[in-house]
């Protein structure tokens, strides 16, 4: 990555791959609360909620750099902010499949009303339109800028959307709020071993990723030039 954030060396990157890999093998394994609500499909927790973590670090990320960008126009800080979205919507997609996946066994639909996943949708709709105003702005200069403030409003707007609108509302039925049947900060003793690595491995996971695609974007426009 770049400046104040770049992490050197393998180390990083090794941590994230055995946190990871311990989460899928020791995730299947680990005995967890038996509830008539969720049942066995419970253990998706470690992975479905571990993306959604991935993509808000993502997220943030590119909030943090499209304000960097706005303060000195510096061409890396945008490459940063459009590489760390472009994950965040991977880490998006795969999170909105999973979960779809889990309610269809909790719910017995893959889609349901609700305001969390209404709100996660309007979320990643709202990205997906940053990715296209990009790609309709060809000045480089302009385009940086016109995104990055896109972008700063997108982090407010998936804020509001997806963890203000769904408390707001109270009639969520969502895990791990309030009135659902599971609430992430009542997880059992053994089921947090799997979780916490599994949320910090797919952060660490996202890093990994945008790293390697901010520097394969360098490279190809360092070709162009």
């Amino acid at each position: 990555m770049t400046d104040k954030i770049k992490i050197t060396g393998l180390w990083w990157k090794l941590l994230g791959f055995l946190l990871l890999l311990y989460a899928v093998i020791y995730g299947f394994i680990v005995e967890i609360p038996y509830l008539d609500v969720t049942k066995e499909s419970l253990r998706n927790v470690f992975y479905h909620v571990g993306m959604w973590f991935g993509m808000f670090a993502m997220l943030a990320t590119s909030f943090i750099f499209s304000l960097r960008y706005l303060r000195g126009f510096h061409e890396k800080e945008d490459i940063v902010a459009v590489e760390a979205v472009n994950v965040g919507i991977l880490f998006g997609i795969l999170g909105l499949i999973t979960g779809m996946i889990w309610a269809k066994n909790t719910w017995g639909a893959f889609w349901v009303r609700d305001p969390k996943l209404d709100g996660a949708a309007v979320g990643m709709f709202i990205y997906l339109a940053y990715m296209v105003l990009r790609g309709s702005i060809d000045d480089i200069h302009k385009r940086a800028k016109v995104s990055a403030v896109f972008n700063i409003f997108a982090f407010i707007l998936w804020i509001v959307f997806v963890m203000v609108l769904p408390r707001i509302s109270g009639s969520t039925i969502h895990p791990g709020q309030d009135g659902a049947p599971i609430m992430a900060l009542n997880l059992s003793s053994s089921t947090r071993v799997v979780f916490y690595p599994a949320m910090a491995g797919w952060i660490l996971l996202g890093f990994w990723i945008m790293n390697l695609r901010v520097r394969m974007r360098k490279l190809r426009m360092k070709n162009e030039e």
